[in-house]
């Protein structure tokens, strides 16, 4: 489960089915999230964690419809890993939020700024 704010206009793209009426919608974004706390010498200190999030289907439809860079979103998920190979034989790791629920957050006002 993870609150945050978008970082940029979330990426929308289809998935090409059988026939055009069997595309899937797919949205991916960055999720920013914030921890605060105080340090042993009692400063206020900030930390922000950025996550991909991808989601599917209805819940893409929803970001494309209503989520846009600065968007406060609720989202709930499962954590998929995926490893991959370059062309230089490097080996690379990401880490994303696959998207079972997301709410949108915030008032109105703030979703059509």
């Amino acid at each position: 489960m993870l609150i945050g704010n978008v970082g940029a206009d979330p990426e929308i793209r289809y998935l090409e089915g059988a026939s055009a009426q069997d595309s899937v919608k797919v949205a991916s974004l960055r999720l920013a999230t914030n921890e605060r706390y105080r340090d042993r010498d009692g400063n206020l200190k900030e930390h922000t964690e950025w996550h991909n999030v991808t989601a599917w289907r209805s819940n893409a439809e929803i970001i494309d419809k209503y989520v846009r860079k600065g968007t406060q979103i609720y989202v709930e998920g499962r954590i998929r890993t995926r490893t991959w190979t370059d062309k230089d034989n490097k080996v690379h790791e990401s880490l994303e939020i696959l998207a079972d629920t997301v709410q949108l957050l915030g008032t109105r006002a703030d979703r059509q700024a």
